[in-house]
Formats: structure tokens, sequence, C-alpha cells
């Protein structure tokens, strides 16, 4: 814009109305965010970005959609941007994704997340379980030092399914399900804050040992309770084993050796969970690793974080404080 235009506009501000102006704030604070989500996405790091879809570094520039640079692949002649292959593609109103990030840190239901963002119930929902989604698969790949194992459970639960395969449970019932009912989660963490968590068929060796076989290398030392499983997957693994028979009041064996940590973690996994009283068994890798982001950030998580992570390997993110 011109600069006489420009002062002509200002000019004419003065004949706005009050919803007008009101009206007129709102939508450039709504262009200020929208572009400064679009500056988080679109970064062009000295020519390192690569094709999403051959994965070649022979890109140019190819116009600008919905505010964000598209670019065009040599190799593939195929067009792209930022958002391309990541869980984030087409969603809309980037404006709002940084509130949604406060809401995600702050744990919020998925009706108070929409009435903070400005959107509806539904679309809520659905950027919910898109942010997570890399999240959800972004956990630990190898412990370090001393690793405690434990296994923690959650209720089965059918919510929001419209056709269920077993009776519906009255309401006010008891909480806690018989066995069949409960979905085992085993829990992996170092002391270095590492962690690891997977959806258990059961807690028998056959079904630990391929989860724990990757993360524990031989100079491991692997703490768990007294299960018995444990011990034969370790002996198999061929990493140290120390076994602390919490059940008998035992909790550090040689001043070292215990499962505090893991546990602590369990706890404070479950009074999390809490706050959605209940959670859809479909979705619960979600949500673990929504709890394994906040914990992996701390007290440093911010919206942007959240951002990256939703993005997940496809971008490195950078400092964000």
């Amino acid at each position: 814009m011109k600069s006489a235009e420009f002062h002509r506009m200002l000019d004419e501000l003065s004949c706005l109305t009050r919803s007008q102006r009101h009206r007129l704030r709102d939508e450039l604070d709504r262009k200020v965010l929208a572009s400064e989500v679009v500056t988080l996405l679109d970064r062009e790091e000295d020519g390192k970005q690569a094709c999403p879809h051959c994965h070649g570094c022979r890109i140019y520039k190819w116009g600008v959609s919905s505010g964000l640079q598209r670019y065009r692949c040599r190799q593939c002649l195929h067009t792209f941007n930022a958002l391309t292959h990541t869980p984030l593609a087409r969603l809309r109103h980037k404006e709002k994704w940084l509130s949604y990030g406060e809401a995600l840190i702050e744990g919020l239901s998925v009706r108070k997340a929409a009435a903070r963002c400005g959107v509806a119930k539904n679309t809520s929902f659905k950027w919910r379980h898109r942010f997570l989604q890399s999240p959800s698969i972004q956990k630990a790949e190898q412990m370090q030092g001393i690793a405690e194992a434990d296994e923690t459970f959650f209720r089965e639960s059918f919510k929001g399914k419209r056709h269920l395969t077993r009776k519906a449970r009255k309401r006010g019932g008891k909480r806690k399900g018989s066995p069949s009912e409960m979905i085992p989660v085993l829990v992996v963490r170092d002391r270095h804050g590492a962690t690891a968590d997977f959806l258990m068929q059961g807690v028998s060796a056959k079904d630990i040992e391929p989860v724990l076989t990757p993360l524990l290398s031989p100079d491991v030392i692997l703490c768990t309770d007294g299960a018995s499983a444990y011990n034969i997957v370790a002996r198999h693994i061929g990493v140290e084993h120390h076994q602390v028979n919490t059940v008998r009041g035992v909790r550090v064996v040689r001043r070292a050796f215990h499962i505090q940590n893991v546990n602590a973690y369990d706890r404070r996994l479950k009074q999390w969970m809490d706050r959605f009283h209940g959670v859809a068994t479909r979705y619960l890798e979600n949500y673990l690793g929504w709890r394994r982001m906040i914990e992996r950030f701390g007290g440093s998580i911010n919206p942007k974080a959240c951002l990256y992570a939703a993005l997940g390997d496809t971008f490195q993110q950078p400092n964000t404080t």
C-alpha cells in the first residue's frame, strides 16, 4: 500500500462505529497471530529444505497459498508447503494454533479448549488428536544407566463409540473393572528422565521381552518389582537386574536400586488423566504421548514447543524461549 493511501485509511478510522473498531482490532490481531505461526512454519534453512515426496533438494518457490510459501521439486515435479506430510496439513485457522497449544499445556477438556480458541467442539476434538499424533510416537528409544520398569492399568473404554461390543455399564458403578477390562501400560523410565510407554496385550514375559529388548543395552541396570516375568526377560536380554519386593515392604535395594522414579511418574500420569473422566482406549496412546511431552519439556514448555512437537520429526525445534 502506498503511503498516501495508508494515511487516507487512518483518517477514515474516526468514522468507524464502536463495533466496527472492535471488529477491525480483532481482525488485525488474527492477522498478526496467523503471520507469527506462518513465520514459525515457513523456515528456509539456507536451502536445506527437502521435498517431502521424494526427499530431493532441488526445489524452488512456487507461489503462496493460505499464507504459506509453496515450493516445487525439480526431480518429482510435486508441489508442497511446510505442512505437507505433517499431522497439521490442511487444518485451518492457523492464527488459533498457538492458543490451542496453551490449552494443551493446561490440559483443558475438548469443550473448554474450544471456548478458549473460539472454534467448534468438533474442531477442538480434531485438533487435539492431530496435535498429539506425533507426540504419541515420540518416546525414548534407548535407556541409560539405571532403568526402572513397571506396569500401570487403565480401564478399557469405548467412549464415543456408537456400537458397543459389550453391555453398557451403569453410571456410578465401581471404578475399578475386572482384570479382563483393564488395559496394561508398561512404563520404562531411566534416572535421566527418558521415558517410554507401551500398550500391552498382557504382562507375561513373552509380552514384555519384545518391548524391553530394543530399549536396554547390555550396560543398563534394570530395576523392577517382584514379578517373575521381568526376571525371565532380564536373563534372556542379558542385563543386570534388581527386583524390589514392594509387597513385603522393601523399597530400596543396596541404597541405589528402586522403582520410585517410575512409580512417581505413574502416579502423576494417573492424577493428570483423572481430569478427562475416562479416556477412550482407541486414543489412549495419544494421551500417553501428551503427558510425555509435558514431562519432557517441563517448566520450559510453551505453545511454540507444542506446535513443533505436533509437526514431528519433519521440523527441528529451534530455541523457543
